[in-house]
This record gives structure tokens, sequence and C-alpha cells, in this order.
């Protein structure tokens, strides 16, 4: 078993940059500071650095997160910590020109230096063609590696996930089970994505927890930040050969790569940067992927904004919808993939959740439970609105340590 100091051994994510392409990135976030770059506002709204939706926020930390506090004792620990993250900050609304606006932020990212860019949003309007799967095609020939969200609707994967030499993304439970309401069908890796804890603004604490295939892809574009860290001469193709040829479908018999649900198995950042694996060719495997396999999205029903939860049962024609992904205390796929120290839980449980949200009882496993007593601290604020419990937040155990080894492992 892998923990994550083991892994910053081997790498932190340092020189790299992230561009998350979302609602915006609040870089005043006690867990982010530091770590966001000026970045750029595609919405007319005037600063990538607002964040009003909350969600490009918590994709950020979970993909570079640093806590916060005396020796970073609470708040969000991403999996890349030392990576950089670049915030494009692109309409959500539902029209064309929205896809103009995510066409422009992905080449924006690209021409800014962005070696990876994390996509948690689904768009209708991104089939092949269209101006946002040139750009995404832009940035695959700048040796840029494109990780995506397939969508929370139990449908076909959504663009641009869909399109060819994305790394599609799903999402796996605690129990690391494929979950029911990922998008299937050309599916590269999957990632834990059920109860995941982020930074939030728009809450009280500054912190949330939902389910979804949005953290799944934070989680994975974390893992290629590691990745690129640590063997810079490998291109974009190579680099997605390491994370595929080290998945596994680890306790899910019966799977056979590329699986609808799984894709090549489930993405473990420990064996990503230490297996003996063969550069191969620059291309990597997902250069021959055609689009054919793949169809466009009828509704993006089940890709909606934190906002747009409560709302169940509604879709939306067209555009761009947040695919919100959150998890708890600890997430770990071979390796720890987020400290969480300090969390809130969001009352709505988040786009996708369970019914009713919230967290179990205690004594149920999962997420790890804080101590009997422990209490919640109210927003106190005296910085930025952003809560810190007084002393040390109790460190939790961890729900994914448990899990079978890789074969040759």
């Amino acid at each position: 078993m892998y923990s994550a100091e083991k892994v910053w051994k081997t790498s932190q994510g340092a020189g790299v940059t992230v561009a998350v392409v979302d609602s915006g990135v609040d870089a005043a976030h006690p867990d982010l500071t530091g770590q966001v770059l000026p970045g750029k506002d595609f919405t007319g709204a005037g600063t990538p650095h607002r964040d009003t939706e909350g969600h490009g926020t918590a994709m950020a930390s979970l993909i570079a997160g640093h806590g916060h506090g005396a020796n970073n004792s609470a708040g969000v620990m991403g999996l890349a910590p030392k990576a950089k993250i670049l915030p494009v900050r692109v309409d959500l609304a539902g029209s064309k020109f929205v896809t103009a606006s995510l066409a422009s932020g992905i080449r924006y990212a690209v021409d800014q230096g962005a070696s990876v860019i994390n996509l948690s949003l689904g768009d209708d309007n991104s089939y092949p063609g269209s101006k946002a799967a040139k750009a995404v095609a832009y940035a695959e020939a700048h040796d840029v590696v494109v990780v995506a969200a397939t969508g929370n609707d139990a449908g076909t994967v959504s663009y641009p996930a869909a399109l060819p030499g994305v790394v599609a993304v799903t999402a796996v439970d605690q129990g690391l089970k494929f979950w029911s309401s990922s998008n299937t069908g050309n599916v590269t890796v999957a990632a834990p994505g059920v109860e995941v804890a982020q930074a939030d603004p728009t809450t009280k604490s500054g912190y949330a927890v939902a389910d979804g295939t949005s953290g799944s892809s934070a989680y994975v574009s974390a893992i290629v930040a590691l990745l690129r860290s640590k063997y810079p001469d490998l291109t974009a193709g190579q680099i997605i050969n390491r994370l595929v040829k080290s998945a596994s479908f680890l306790n899910n018999t019966g799977k056979k790569a590329p699986d609808k649900e799984l894709g090549y198995g489930i993405a473990r950042p420990g064996s990503a940067l230490t297996m003996d694996i063969p550069k191969g060719p620059k291309e990597g495997p997902l250069a021959q992927a055609s689009s054919s396999t793949s169809t466009q999205s009828g509704s993006a029903s089940g890709n909606e904004s934190p906002s747009q939860a409560a709302k169940k049962d509604k879709s939306s024609s067209s555009g761009i919808l947040l695919i919100a992904g959150i998890a708890a205390a600890v997430i770990v796929l071979g390796i720890v993939f987020a400290v969480i120290r300090s969390r809130r839980n969001r009352g709505s449980g988040g786009p996708g959740s369970g019914p009713g949200g919230g967290m179990p009882a205690h004594g149920t496993g999962y997420p790890p439970q804080p101590p009997a007593g422990y209490q919640q601290y109210p927003n106190t604020p005296p910085n930025q609105g952003y809560a810190t419990p007084p002393g040390q937040s109790p460190q939790y155990p961890n729900p994914y340590a448990q899990q079978p080894p890789h074969q040759g492992q």
C-alpha cells in the first residue's frame, strides 16, 4: 500500500501547469493561496479568480490544494500539491456562443503553457467538427493531455470527453465499484468520485461533499500532473500510455479492457509513477480513437451545476453544464488521492448524489467519521470568509486503503 508521503517523494507535480477550464477558481481560498496563476475570464465578468458556482475551485483543490493552518493540518490536500493552476473561466449557460467561449478557453490554456487541461464539464455542442472539438485537437497537437468527465446521467459518454484522444474518466465508489450514474462507452480510466470532499467558496465553511465524474476527472488530471513532472521527456501520448498501462480493475472481476464502464481500469498514481512501462509510440494509445464509437448526447440532464442539483429530472437542451464531483476524508487508490482534514457536507449532497445526501451515521465505515463529540465549527471568518477550526483537526481513516495488490507487484 502506498502512502501520500511515499508518492510525493517521487512527484508532487512541481513545474507543471494544469488548466482548470471551468467556473473560475477562487485564488483566495486558504487551501489554494499561491497555487493559482492569473488566468483569463472568457465570460465578460472580468476575473477568473471569481467563482460563483464553486465548481472550478473545487476541482482546483483536488488537483493542487495544499491545506492550511499549522503544518497544513486543515483543509484539502490535493494529489499534486506543487502543480500550478491556470484558471480559465468560461460561460456555463447553454448556447453555441458558450461553446465558442469553451473553445477560446482551451486554446488560451495551450498558449499559456498548460500541459494538462481539466474539463469537468459537458457540452452537447462540442461534437466532432465544432469549434470546441477543433480547440481540443489544437491542444493535442501541442502535446497537451486533455482530461474530461464522462457525465452523470448513466447515458453515453458526453462531449468533450467523447472526442478522440481525450482521457475520458468515469467514477468508482468507496468499494472501488463502478458508480452507476457515470456515463459509459468510450471510457479511458476511472477514479474515485463518490462522497468527495473539496473546497467550495459558496458554502459558509468553504467546503462541500458530493458525487460525480467531475472529481474523478480532477484526480486523473492530478495524476497526469505527477507524471508530467517526473517524466518531462515523455510526450502527452506516452504519459497517457503510463496512465492506461498502470490502471487495474482491482476487485471488479470479469472485466476486460477496454470496458465500457471502467475503460482500462481504475487509475493508480503510485503504480503509474513507478511501474516499469515502455515509453511506447509518441502518439499514445488513444491516437486511433474514433468518434464513431460514441454518439452525441441527446440530454445533459445528469450534467447539473451545483445550483441545479436540487432540481433532479430537469434536463437542458444544450450547452455547457457542470458535472459536479466530490469525495470525503482521505481519498486513495493505490496511494492517497487527497487528504481532507476539515470538511463540511453540503446539505444537497451535490449533483448526482444518493437520496438525501449527507453523511452516514457513526460506525457505518464510509466515509470515515470524526470521533464522537467532534464539532463542526461555525463560520466565524477573520480570514476571507473561510472558517478554520481551532486546534488541529483529526486525521481520518483511509477508505480506499485496503485493496488487492496489482498482479506482478
